[in-house]
């Protein structure tokens, strides 16, 4: 506590599910500060309230390229000052330099510009003056997180060399020499896809990372460039929209209309003038009964899956399990700068088959249904939508690898005159790739229910 009862430090982690992205809250005495703000920002001025401190500062650790940043959203609603790393013409804020310093009660907050996952890409060490000089903890963004390092793919293949050289130089030159004492606090948790194997816990320091992060073993600069470039990952098509928003400066939420809810009459006229329809039901109610044309993907994966198929020019018309959900639906969309959503159908899919209106259906099959087939040799197409580094846990040989996300970009490697059968990790990516199949004319599509978790538990074949 300080002298006069205050906290010398207060620390809120404010995490995004589907995204995994994480933005801080940081307060000392009656100032606090906010490190890569999600885009729907009232929050934190709920914990700034609940601290009785006011926020002065939104430190960006760089140009977001999976979700909207919310620093503008803060700025709306109060006087405060953002800042971001350089080498990028901003269009709002302020743009640091290398090694400038701020006061927050009691604590010291520097600014280290830690290239490689981008050029602007930005840390901040924090600093306890009343204590000592020793950084107690430091804001990593996509340089550093638990158990992995940024990817530097971002500016394509022709580039990620230099980013890679530029990582290794910010991890070993600036974050590491920090100390093993500070606490690191990335920009992303596990299921980011901008990490390649980001552990599950959301705890550590510099010095367990310098022990257990295997980048991080490999002190020789070109080993550690070699294998950064090696690494696989996926670009997804709305990143280049979060990039334009996030060096802009988003629409603010407050101009955005609002969402209706539209009744099954009034939902078929708004598909019939263009809408798309998102579903984000579970996998067997999509399979038992939906509306032709509709992406299916399952509630917690659409912040991450739903730049893959959705594009940016059309009104959004959503269906959702329950009401309850409906909410979180939106601030997902939201999140990841998918403004135009025209309203949800109200009563669910039952009130649209009650009215009469048509729908779809997609086939369900089992593992030991699909074994049966394959065993049988009967001609049917398995494609399994898993992202190629989850192959190496084992797949089915009669298998041809098609990410989720590629799906539609794929359809000539798809043939229509036979059965199509899709597989993930449980059954809900391979129900969005059945609805993609679907939406593009092919009729006889199937999902395995559990897919490879359920064929690993019938203690099945696969080869690696």
């Amino acid at each position: 506590m300080g002298k006069k009862g205050r906290e010398i430090l207060i620390l809120h982690k404010v995490k995004s599910e589907g995204i995994s992205s994480i933005s801080y809250f940081l307060a000392s005495g009656n100032e606090a500060c906010v490190v890569d703000p999600r885009r729907d920002a009232k929050i934190f001025l709920k914990l700034a309230w609940d601290a009785e401190a006011n926020i002065k500062y939104v430190f960006e650790t760089h140009r977001n390229e999976d979700y909207v940043i919310g620093s503008k959203e803060i700025a709306d609603l109060i006087d405060v000052k953002i800042y971001h790393g350089p080498d990028l013409d901003w269009k709002y804020g302020n743009t640091l330099k290398d090694g400038q310093e701020f006061n927050l009660g009691v604590l010291k907050i520097k600014a280290i510009h830690t290239p490689g996952h981008t050029d602007e890409s930005t840390s901040y060490a924090v600093y306890d003056t009343s204590t000592g000089k020793e950084t107690i903890m430091v804001f990593t963004g996509d340089a550093l997180f638990v158990g992995d390092t940024g990817r530097i793919d971002m500016y394509g293949l022709a580039l990620a060399e230099q980013n890679a050289s530029n990582l290794y130089n910010s991890l070993f030159n600036k974050l590491l020499p920090l100390g093993d004492q500070a606490v690191i606090l990335p920009g992303h948790g596990a299921g980011s896809v901008c990490g390649a194997a980001i552990n599950e816990r959301e705890l550590s320091t510099i010095g367990l990372e310098r022990m257990q992060s295997y980048a991080l073993q490999l002190k020789d600069k070109d080993t550690f460039i070699k294998f950064k470039l090696n690494e696989h990952h996926y670009f997804s098509p709305y990143f280049k929209k979060m990039e334009e928003y996030n060096l802009k400066g988003p629409p603010l939420l407050k101009n955005l209309p609002r969402f209706k809810p539209l009744l099954p009459g009034e939902f078929k006229r708004e598909l019939q003038k263009g809408g798309i329809i998102v579903d984000t039901r579970n996998p067997t109610s999509f399979g038992s009964a939906h509306i032709k044309g509709s992406y299916n993907i399952w509630l917690k994966g659409l912040p991450s899956y739903v730049g893959w198929v959705l594009p940016y020019d059309k009104p959004i018309l959503l269906i959702v399990e329950n009401f309850a959900e409906l909410k979180k639906a939106y601030k997902y969309l939201l999140r990841v700068g998918y403004d135009n959503i025209k309203g949800y159908l109200v009563g669910g899919i039952i009130a649209w088959y009650s009215n009469n209106f048509p729908t779809e259906t997609v086939g369900m099959i089992t593992a030991d249904n699909l074994k049966d087939k394959l065993d049988h040799n009967q001609d049917i197409f398995l494609i399994d939508v898993r992202g190629a580094p989850e192959l190496k846990d084992g797949y089915i040989k009669e298998a041809k690898n098609i990410y989720v996300g590629e799906i539609e970009k794929k359809l000539n490697e798809i043939p229509k005159d036979k059965p199509i059968v899709t597989m993930c990790g449980n059954g809900a990516r391979a129900s969005m790739a059945t609805s993609i199949l679907k939406k593009h004319g092919f009729n006889d599509v199937f999902n395995v229910l559990g897919s490879m978790k359920a064929w690993n538990a019938a203690g099945y074949p696969t080869v690696k």
